[in-house]
């Protein structure tokens, strides 16, 4: 027997005149489950800042290459500021038990506010990285800004990055590369998360 759906339908008129919050927060979770990452900056002045981000793109392997959507600068971003200024930034992967804390890095601080100070997440510096991690992560990233794409249609930006240090717990990794996401917090949106499931790894499709 075929299933029975009730739906609700949205013409483009209709999500144009929608309030506002409601309508980003459909389009947000429309785009599906994304990683969240929390990115480590370092404001010219000192400052450690520390914000959550889930718009992580792959945008390849050879050479390795990350992108990062920063929403319009019509107010300060200080995320984008401190990537510009400093070309150093971090990307951290942590378990679903810290939502709360990675939630509340979304607040808005004022600038010479650490988000550290104000969450459960402690700063790191590792290696030559002038960027801090996220000691609590389970992965991290070390990234340095390659080129900003100005997207003109609504005024925001791709941040482009080469990976340049990457750390995985030996239990997240395996012999043919493939890092395993499972229990990562993971975004559906401005304020619903989720965690990963591995479900299988398949051999590689050939026809």
């Amino acid at each position: 027997m075929e299933e029975k759906h009730e739906y609700f339908t949205f013409t483009k008129s209709f999500i144009l005149d929608s309030e506002k919050r409601f309508r980003t927060k459909l389009i947000n979770s429309l785009a599906g489950i994304r990683q969240v990452a929390l990115v480590g900056t370092k404001s010219s002045a000192g400052v450690e800042n520390l914000a959550i981000f889930n718009s992580l793109i792959h945008l390849g392997a050879h050479p390795p290459l990350l992108g990062l959507i920063s929403r319009p600068d019509t107010v300060s971003r200080d995320t984008l500021e401190n990537i510009i200024d400093n070309g150093k930034y971090t990307l951290n992967f942590i378990n679903r038990k810290w939502m709360k804390d990675a939630h509340q890095t979304s607040a808005r601080y004022a600038k010479e506010v650490s988000e550290f100070s104000a969450t459960d997440f402690s700063s790191e510096y590792i290696g030559d990285c002038s960027a801090p991690f996220v000691k609590e992560a389970e992965i991290k990233i070390e990234m340095k800004l390659q080129q900003i794409l100005d997207i003109e249609i609504n005024n925001t930006k791709l941040l482009i990055g080469s990976v340049e240090w990457i750390q995985v717990p030996t239990e997240r990794f395996t012999e043919d590369g493939l890092v395993n996401h499972h229990d990562l917090l993971l975004s559906g949106g401005l304020d619903a998360y989720y965690s990963a499931e591995m479900i299988a790894q398949l051999e590689y499709a050939k026809p």
